[in-house]
Order: structure tokens, then C-alpha cells, then sequence
């Protein structure tokens, strides 16, 4: 395969200087490397791109691979052609000038006078400039553990704390002044390039009363958290009243009977249909198990008119005291509603999008859940508990008042950079931080990190590859901030990006540590916990999982087929049961973080470990992403159950098939790749290019509401199928049709097949072209 550089003054100007000039790059089919003079450079051992990107072999804006753009070009001839004859060449090309037996004896003395003249010049330029100005690290210096350690030593527990406290002391009234604040701080830490990011986009709000639940046999009128309809109850607990909310439900008013359908799972609205016609009756449904927007998908094709939804005290840990707490949700799946798959920037057009359900959908508290129920307070005992459950006899008519206003907001992103030496305005990681209700503790840990790293900059060190630090606005309405940003930065972000490192909600509890990562990213997660945990005690035995988290890190995942990767703590509890309880922002107060983590070493081993592996990412020359692992992801999410249940020969060989593919790409190319000893610029920069796409096959097209298009996360740690599969299975029990079955099969089955032939296809291009054919 060939390149060519492309000169860094051609950069296009935008908001993202490090990003755009990538827009300006031609496919891989016509790139062509200029060997010749790259050997010519000082430190041709790491390639320098001089403002270009490493393109994808494939098609980056489909999942399907298009073999065109990977098809091996002919190489150049010269310094390129002897290269691959002669490793050894690039140790000795520089040739000594031919001898002349014409010199004389004062030709060879003027040379030996002006030669020693010039000695005593640069050793006296070089002492003085040493002496002033600071060395510049080597790769390896840059790449070695000790700079790492270096950098992370930096991070305290005690400063994070003092960044959370004075992050708190500001009034979080706008989204534009904290984003403001954040963008200060940044800058004042020594961030060289930090600016806001702003769009216009739709978010439904609150309105000026609070929504409420009448309930019809007593007339009692109950606000969201249990409490009666009084004036001096929402004088007292108004933000709380206003927030317990459904953003983007249906508005406007219901009477009907309440039907109990617990988690609302495929066997539960069976049971319900089989029993009763729902038609425009509430559902009264538990949180956890299934996403929220597929249970709701569900509920609305089922004919269902609203939801009162709750969490059961069952579900949360026994440290955890929310009865009396409503909370909100989001029903937007994803970015600006009226600006569906493209950015809200001027002049784009705004669709009418007010509610993204029929239904009418309002959170409430256990406390109310339990009145509804008409269960005593006392339900959780010493050593069980009683989830609740509507009583089989008796009808309960409530109605459900919901009343929200939809405005145009502008929400504010930071965007910061940490330009990249080796590879300037190139690949680049993600460091996100959490713009919902735990925005000071994410952004604390980030603003701690960068800290870190300004004081090893300030002695000339710097990542290879440019590294954007984002705080995202919106992120409470469904992503909203990321998804407009990237939406925005798309084509550049296709070409570029290569992992998305996220600190969404950091510390949700304090007896687990619990790392996800895409199959990719899992073994460095791994190890990246035995080289930065703090407390020993609590890192060994968390295991790394791929399974769907929340926050900012969705676009990437599932529109860019970004490795993603997060740490976070949390109860035990939490992560035994039932899933997706983080859906439910609960209103969480200023001092409960510091009661889960009063010394703050919890934010500490997060910033540390998040650290680490952005480092290495950033830093090591080639891309540490696992090949092996995806394709062993793969079979294992065929096996079990699933595959008694439905005949898939064809999916088990391709999956075979990519796996031994994988393994000959991991033992072929990665390992020559990632010896000092056989790496050659080309062989580094060409296995990027190929580990950059690894997951972007597994984007499938069609998938239920709720659940990622990338199939290699699953739903939670209890199940290991593909969750698309599963769903489907679902689908085909309720509608008596094997339709949907069918189709969810297809495409995993191209996706498999897709990655297969994507590795291939790099083997291929290895093969020839560093064979020195055509």
C-alpha cells in the first residue's frame, strides 16, 4: 500500500484545528509514501505524518468493507524497493562519499581546519543551548512506563477534591457560564487549545407546575415523589418537583386503570395480553432488565396510552435511600430531535419532532409505587425484600396529568487539545467528561489529569497522537452534545478518531470497581488496572466486560465504530441485579459524592487508570487493540442457549473463519509490528490503518430501540448472546413470526463475514506489499 504526505498549511479552518486539515486527504487507494525522503529525516524510526491522517482501509461510512480502497498499489522504486530486500539497509544506507585520489595535502588540511573551527563552534553553541533549553525526549522515552508513572504521580486525590469543591461554588443555573468556568480552568491548567463549542438545539423542560397522579377511587392528588398536592410541599422541594419528569413524553392529561406489568419484559406483556386488553390503560412499570426505550417501543406497539415508571427498592443497594425520590429520564435516543442524523448548525432544518412517543410517561418515586399498590412502607426486611406488585384483585383508575414545555437552548460543549508530536492533527483519543448531574466529579478527574500532563509538557514531553479533551452539554436529554458535535465533525471523525476514552458518572458507588471496554480494548483495560490501581485491595478480581453503558460515549460506538473504554465504581449490589438503573437521573446532592468517597482516593484510581490507558493509546506506536480478542467475542456470543434454539451453521463458520483470520493477522503482522527490533515505518503505519476499523463491521443497521447497533456489547454480564439475536427471539414468541428472526440473523451474519474479509484483505495488502509486488 502506498502514501503520501500532505502538507499541514493545507488545513481547512474551523472549530477544530487539529481535526479539519483531515478533510483535505484523498483515499488510501491514492495516497503514496514518499520512502525516499522519509529515510532521509532524522528519527524515520516512528513515521511523521506532517499533518496527515491514517486513512481507513474501508469504507468508513458503512459498515460493509469495500475492498477498492485496500487494494495493494504498486510501490516505489529506490530506497522502498531496497528496504524490503535488505532489512538491514536503513542501519547503513547513508554511503560514504567515494575517495578521491586526487586530494592534496593542503585540500586535506584546509577540510581538517575548517572541520575542527566548526567543532569548537557547535561545542560551545551546544553547551549553552543545552543549558537553556530543555532536551526533547526520545520515542521511547516518550513511549517508555517511567514517563508514564512520571505523568500519573502527578494526579492527588487532594487536588481533585479542591477542583470539585471550587467547581461547586459556582451556580449551575446556565449551561453556557459552567461551561465557561470548565473552559478557564482548562486553559488555566495549561491546556494550550480549549474552546466552546455551542449549539441550538430542541430540549423539553419542565413546566411551571409539577406533573401529578390523581388516584380516582379516594381523589388523593400525588406529585411524583409521593408527596400530597399542597402549596408548601412545592415551595419546598420545587427543582425536585419540576425535574421528576419524562423529557419528550406525550403531553396532556389520561384517566384509565392501572395495569402492573413489572419490567415490562416479553413474558410479562404476554402474560397482560393474554389476560386483559390494554388499550389506552397505564402500565405501572419497574426499571432495569431491558433498555427503557425498547420496553416503551413495546408498550406503545401493544396499544398502551401512558407509564407511571419506578424503581423497586429491591433493585438498589441497601446503602442507597431513594424511596422518596422521583427522578427523570430521557426518551430521546440520541443528539438534537429536530435535527435527526445531521448537526444543529445554521440554516439546518428544524423538524417538528415536540414528543418522541405517544405515550405519556411520567417517573415515580417507590414511596408513591408502594401507595399505588397499596403495600405498607415496612416492605424491605432485614434479610429479604418484597418487590412490589399490584394485587391481583381490585381495579385502580388514576389519572395523569403531564405537562412540559419544548424551547430551543443553546448547550455548550468544551473542547480542548493536546496536539500530538509524531502524528500532529492525526488520530486523536477522547477524554469525555459527564455534563448531567455528576458533571463536578468527572470533570474534576479530567481537569486533574490535564494538570498531570501540562507539567511534563512544560519539560518537552508530548503524545504522539493528538489527544481532545471534551465536556459535553446536554447529555441528560439524550447525548445531545456529543451527537451534535460529532454529527458535525463526522467525515473527519471517520478518518481519524481511534478510541473514545469516557468518564461518564465515575463514581456511583464505592465498593466495586467495574471497567468496560470494547473486545478491542479489553485487554488493556486489564492490564492497565495492575499498573495504576491505588487501592490494591478493591482492583484485583473486577472483570472487563462489553456491555452497553450510558452517556456520551453512544455516537461513537454505535455511527462511528469507535473502541470505547470506561471505569467507573460501583455497589456490588448494582451490578448483581437487574440492569440499566443508571437510566433514572436521580436529583443527587453536592454531599453525597464526598459521603461515597470523603478522601477522594475512589477519583484518584479512576483518574489514574483512565490515565494510563489514554496514554498508551496515545503514545505507543502501534494502535493496542486486540484483534484476537473481537474474533473470540464473536464465538463466544454463538454459544450457548441461542444456538439450540436457532440452526445457525452459517453463522459458526464464519465466526470459525474470523477467527482464524485473526489469528493469523495477530501472529503475522501485530508481533513483527510490535518488536523494536523488526518494526519498520511502513509495516506500523499500514497495521494502524487496519486496527483503526477493527469493530466498524459489526455496525448493523436495524436494531429495537434501546439497544447498540455495534453487536459486540451486550446488554448485561448475565447474558453473553448477541443482544440483537435475543431480541428477535422476543419478537418472533409475541407476533407467532420468524420474520424478525430472520432478518436480525442476516445481519449478523453479513457483519461476521464483513470483519472476516476486512482482515483478510489486510493480510493481503501486508502480503503484497511488503513483498515488494504489484
Amino acid at each position: 500500500m502506498a502514501y503520501q504526505k500532505v502538507n499541514a498549511d493545507q488545513r481547512a479552518q474551523g472549530h477544530s484545528p487539529y481535526l479539519d486539515n483531515d478533510e483535505l486527504q484523498a483515499t488510501a487507494l491514492e495516497l503514496e509514501w514518499d520512502m525516499e525522503k522519509e529515510l532521509e529525516e532524522p528519527g524515520f524510526d516512528h513515521f511523521r505524518l506532517d499533518g496527515a491522517v491514517q486513512h481507513h482501509l474501508g469504507n468508513s461510512q458503512s459498515p460493509d468493507l469495500d475492498l477498492e480502497p485496500i487494494q495493494p498499489s504498486s510501490s516505489p522504486k529506490g530506497r522502498f524497493q531496497r528496504l524490503q530486500e535488505d532489512p538491514d539497509y536503513v542501519s547503513h544506507y547513508m554511503r560514504q562519499a567515494p575517495k578521491s585520489n586526487r586530494c592534496s595535502f593542503f585540500q586535506i588540511l584546509k577540510v581538517f581546519c575548517a572541520a575542527l573551527i566548526l567543532f569548537i563552534f557547535g561545542v560551545v553553541i551546544g553547551y549553552y543551548a543545552h543549558k537553556k533549553c530543555p532536551s526533547t525526549p526520545t520515542s521511547q522515552e516518550r513511549n517508555s512506563p517511567h514517563v508514564y508513572h512520571e505523568i500519573l504521580k502527578e494526579i492527588k486525590a487532594e487536588n481533585i477534591k479542591q477542583i470539585y469543591r471550587d467547581l461547586l461554588q459556582f451556580p449551575r443555573e446556565d449551561d453556557v457560564d459552567v461551561a465557561m468556568k470548565i473552559l478557564v480552568q482548562w486553559s488555566t491548567q495549561g491546556l494550550e487549545d480549549a474552546q466552546l463549542v455551542n449549539y441550538s438545539v430542541l430540549l423539553d423542560l419542565p413546566g411551571s407546575s409539577s406533573n401529578t397522579v390523581t388516584l380516582k377511587n379516594s381523589g388523593e392528588c400525588f406529585y411524583p415523589s409521593g408527596q400530597q398536592c399542597n402549596g408548601e410541599t412545592k415551595t419546598l422541594h420545587s427543582q425536585d418537583l419540576l425535574y421528576s419528569y419524562a423529557a419528550y413524553s406525550a403531553k396532556g392529561t389520561l384517566e384509565a386503570e392501572l395495569v402492573d406489568i413489572q419490567y415490562g419484559t416479553m413474558e410479562d406483556l404476554m402474560r397482560i395480553q393474554a389476560a386483559t386488553n390494554v388499550t389506552k390503560k397505564i402500565a405501572l412499570l419497574k426499571l432495569g432488565q431491558s433498555p427503557l426505550l425498547y420496553k416503551l417501543s413495546l408498550l406503545e406497539d401493544a396499544g398502551f396510552g401512558g407509564v407511571l415508571l419506578y424503581v423497586d427498592p429491591c433493585d438498589l443497594p441497601k446503602t442507597t435511600d431513594l424511596d422518596d425520590k422521583a427522578f427523570m429520564v430521557s426518551l430521546n435516543s440520541g443528539g438534537d430531535p429536530s435535527t435527526p442524523g445531521y448537526a444543529s448548525i445554521d440554516g439546518s432544518y428544524r423538524q417538528n419532532r415536540l414528543n418522541l412517543t405517544t405515550l405519556l410517561v411520567q417517573p415515580i418515586s417507590a414511596a408513591l409505587a408502594k401507595k399505588l399498590v397499596s403495600l405498607p412502607e415496612d416492605t424491605v426486611q432485614k434479610d429479604s425484600c418484597i418487590p412490589l406488585q399490584l394485587p391481583a384483585t381490585g381495579k385502580k383508575v388514576i389519572s395523569l396529568n403531564i405537562q412540559s414545555v419544548s424551547t430551543y437552548k443553546t448547550i455548550s460543549n468544551v473542547i480542548g487539545y493536546l496536539k500530538g508530536t509524531i502524528f500532529p492533527g492525526n488520530h486523536h483519543n477522547s477524554l469525555n467528561t459527564y455534563g448531567g448531574q455528576e458533571w463536578a466529579s468527572s470533570t474534576a478527574i479530567i481537569t486533574a489529569f490535564i494538570q498531570a500532563l501540562a507539567v511534563k509538557v512544560k519539560r518537552g514531553w508530548r503524545p504522539d497522537r493528538t489527544i481532545v479533551f471534551c465536556s459535553w452539554g446536554g447529555t441528560s436529554f439524550g447525548n445531545i452534545g456529543s451527537y451534535e458535535w460529532a454529527e458535525d465533525l463526522k467525515r473527519v471523525l471517520q478518518r481519524n478518531v481511534v478510541a473514545y476514552v469516557s468518564l461518564h458518572n465515575p463514581v456511583r458507588g464505592n465498593s466495586t470497581l467495574h471497567p468496560v471496554a470494547s473486545p478491542s480494548l479489553q485487554q488493556l483495560a486489564a492490564e492497565s488496572q495492575s499498573f495504576s490501581c491505588v487501592e490494591k485491595t478493591r482492583c484485583p478480581g473486577s472483570n472487563v466486560s462489553s456491555v452497553q453503558i450510558q452517556g456520551d460515549s453512544d455516537y461513537f460506538i454505535n455511527h462511528l465504530g469507535v473502541p470505547a473504554m470506561q471505569f467507573s465504581y460501583e455497589d456490588i449490589k448494582s451490578s448483581e441485579n437487574p440492569s440499566f438503573l443508571s437510566e433514572a437521573l436521580f436529583p443527587v446532592h453536592t454531599t453525597i459524592t464526598e459521603e461515597l468517597d470523603p478522601s477522594f482516593s475512589l477519583h484518584e484510581t479512576i483518574a489514574k487508570l483512565t490515565g494510563q490507558v489514554t496514554l498508551q493509546i496515545a503514545n505507543e506506536p502501534v494502535l493496542p487493540f486486540n484483534a484476537l480478542d473481537i474474533a473470540l467475542e464473536v464465538q463466544n456470543s454463538l454459544k450457548g442457549n441461542f444456538c439450540e434454539e436457532v440452526d445457525t451453521p452459517q453463522l459458526l463458520t464464519v465466526a470459525s473463519h474470523l477467527r482464524d483470520t485473526a489469528e493469523l493477522f495477530q501472529s503475522d503482522e501485530m508481533r513483527p509490528a510490535n518488536d523494536p527490533k523488526e518494526r519498520a515505518p511502513i509495516r506500523v503505519r499500514m497495521l494502524n490503518d487496519v486496527l483503526q476499523s477493527l469493530e466498524k463491521s459489526f455496525l448493523v443497521h436495524r436494531v429495537p430501540p434501546g439497544l447498540y447497533r455495534n453487536i459486540l456489547y451486550r446488554l448485561d454480564e448475565r447474558t453473553s448472546q448477541f443482544s440483537v439475536l435475543l431480541k428477535a427471539l422476543e419478537q418472533c414468541k409475541l407476533h407467532q413470526s420468524n420474520e424478525t428472526i430472520q432478518a436480525a440473523l442476516s445481519e449478523v451474519l453479513n457483519s461476521i463475514s464483513s470483519a472476516q474479509v476486512y482482515f483478510k484483505a489486510g493480510l493481503d495488502v501486508f502480503e503484497t506489499t511488503l513483498a515488494g509486488k504489484k
